[in-house]
């Protein structure tokens, strides 16, 4: 496990079994670095954050959270947690050189040769201090890769027009809207010499910063897995799409359109384009995430009562049915096989008949109830809600109109 190689199933139960009879952080930091070996990251930091509350003067879950938070690319959590071991044990040299690690992925160059450094003069053959060495020597001069200020600063704003980031140029600083209200004001020298001391090309420089913007504004934890562990499939209709220039989006069933959001308590957070391009994602692999991230969120399916407009829940069946989740992503829900088996299991088979006029909750009932489906017809959408009456049978939601007649 030490050695990176993944531990299969019984190794790993029995890792874990060991860990739970020791209770301490040494085996419990040991399970972490399996679930790392296994490609389980956002696990293992899940782990390791519990460690850290556990252990707070142990300076090897620290190290442990830091460098498994830097494969993140959360840079921000892996320089306290690192900083929290320094305080534990000064000049520690596996601590100094994960602290380079992340300066040096993060484009500081000069602060990570200044770590390294100070590593080799304690200890001039340590191997990860001596290879980051050279990586740092194989880069080209800052000289050649850094472009004018001007043209940074002409790039930079091209990058966030494209990615549909909100912002203004004002004097000597960049303000960006965030989602949560409120605005960011961003030194634009600091930037460009952040930019400068990465050696970064114009190209990829840009591209960075302007992830790490878009990040801000839309509230989203740095690094790609972090973003792609947050991202929900919403289903909207025609009419949206005048107000969402720059979202990413794909045609959905019978007219309607799949947009991608953040998953956030207190907003939908649309994912622009240009985080995408930035990431260097395709729509098809954001899709694929999105809805896998959608069926690891269920949502109960609720007997409900619908009387004069007023919804509530009811104790006993109805034959009127709700998902109810409450944060958005209802309508796409209906898009899913574990909810489509849900509601077979709650409602009795379909085909249903489904309202999706309101954002906060979907209401269905079986196409054969005319008495609910004569509720259902009496509603009217709200503003932001899927207008019209929807057949759902299997995968496949159609328009009632489109089965008038027959």
């Amino acid at each position: 496990m030490e050695a990176g190689e993944p531990l299969d199933a019984a190794e790993f139960a029995a890792l874990e079994r060991a860990a739970r009879e020791e209770g301490g952080p040494r085996l419990r930091t040991a399970v972490a670095q399996a679930l790392i070996n296994a490609d389980e990251v956002v696990e293992a930091v899940r782990l390791l954050e519990t460690a850290r509350r556990d252990f707070p003067t142990n300076l090897h879950v620290h190290l442990a959270f830091g460098r498994a938070a830097a494969s993140l690319e959360r840079w921000g959590d892996a320089e306290r947690a690192l900083h929290q071991a320094l305080e534990l044990q000064p000049d520690d040299p596996e601590v100094l050189t994960a602290l380079a690690v992340v300066a040096l992925r993060r484009g500081e160059r000069t602060r990570a040769r200044a770590l390294v450094d100070d590593v080799l003069s304690r200890d001039p053959f340590h191997a990860e201090a001596q290879l980051l060495a050279s990586e740092l020597k194989s880069g080209a001069p800052q000289a050649e890769l850094a472009a004018s200020r001007e043209d940074f600063v002409h790039a930079l704003l091209d990058q966030l027009k494209r990615q549909s980031t909100p912002h203004l140029m004002q004097k000597q600083q960049l303000l960006v809207r965030l989602s949560r209200k409120g605005i960011a004001r961003l030194d634009v020298d600091a930037l460009y010499q952040d930019f400068v001391d990465s050696g970064r090309g114009l190209d990829e420089g840009v591209r960075s910063v302007g992830r790490e913007i878009a990040e801000k504004a839309l509230a989203v934890p740095g690094g790609k897995l972090q973003f792609l562990s947050r991202v929900l499939p919403v289903l909207r209709d025609s009419s949206f799409l005048e107000r969402s220039e720059g979202a990413v989006r794909r045609e959905g069933p019978a007219g309607l359109w799949v947009f991608y959001a953040v998953e956030d308590p207190e907003a939908v957070l649309y994912v622009p384009q240009g985080l995408l391009d930035s990431h260097r994602m395709t729509v098809d692999q954001l899709d694929a995430v999105a809805w896998k991230n959608l069926d690891a969120r269920p949502a109960e399916v609720r007997a409900i009562e619908l009387e004069q407009g007023a919804l509530r829940l009811s104790p006993n069946p109805t034959g009127l049915w709700c998902i109810a989740h409450g944060d958005g992503h209802d309508g796409a829900r209906l898009l899913t096989p574990a909810h489509q088996a849900a509601m077979e299991r709650t409602a009795g088979p379909g085909p249903f008949r489904v309202y999706l006029g309101l954002r906060e909750l979907v209401l269905f009932c079986r196409l054969g109830d005319p008495l609910n489906a004569a509720k259902l017809e009496g509603l009217d959408a709200a503003r932001d809600g899927i207008g019209g009456g929807w057949r759902l049978e299997g995968e496949r939601l159609t328009p009632l109109s489109d089965w008038a007649g027959l």
